[in-house]
């Protein structure tokens, strides 16, 4: 049986993180000793936050309330990850406390997880943490640099985009899209 019958009958043709039915795919969990142990079923929407860390909106990984308790190591450890990546979240830093994962899942689960404890969240001028697709709102008039307009005090920047770095996030300001300093802003 193929790696993907295997998934499909094991997952029930849902997404082994959240349930949902769309767009389901296999995804390789890194490091691990057999095939079928490496690999979850997941959906579009999980896969693409994994994958890219930059759009991850937390709500959706509520989800992992469940999917935590899998009896899959594979699942186990990817729910872990996506939880350790959000642990910033109270309710995700409590189930990450109420949790026990056998040595060596906790081992595999911890492989990657260094480079996300090593990324420091962005936070607004009051420390709120801030999301991909936030909106925020500007508390001081900005020039805006190559532009030949101010961002004025009061503005909201509606669904922000996180950057690399965690000092900046993009935005679409009188229609243009510049970077903002994330001290001049607060979350709306």
């Amino acid at each position: 049986m193929s790696i993907i019958k295997e998934l499909i009958e094991r997952s029930g043709d849902v997404c082994e993180l959240c349930t949902s039915t769309d767009e389901l795919s296999v995804f390789e969990v890194v490091a691990s000793n057999s095939a079928i142990q490496q690999s979850i079923y997941i959906c579009k929407s999980c896969k693409s936050q994994i994958v890219d860390k930059r759009v991850i909106d937390v709500n959706h990984w509520h989800c992992l309330n469940d999917s935590i308790w899998s009896i899959h190591p594979a699942v186990q450890v990817q729910a872990y990850r996506v939880l350790k990546s959000i642990s910033h979240e109270p309710w995700a830093q409590d189930l990450l406390d109420s949790l026990y994962l056998e040595d060596d899942i906790q081992a595999w689960a911890d492989e990657s997880i260094t480079e996300i404890e090593e990324k420091i969240p962005t936070k607004d001028s009051n420390g709120t943490i801030l999301n991909q697709g936030d909106n925020v709102t500007i508390i001081k008039d900005l020039d805006v640099k190559g532009a030949s307009f101010v961002a004025k005090r009061g503005t909201i920047v509606k669904s922000i985009h996180l950057t690399d770095n965690n000092e900046q996030v993009e935005g679409r300001v009188n229609g243009v899209k510049i970077v903002l300093l994330s001290k001049f802003l607060r979350k709306a």
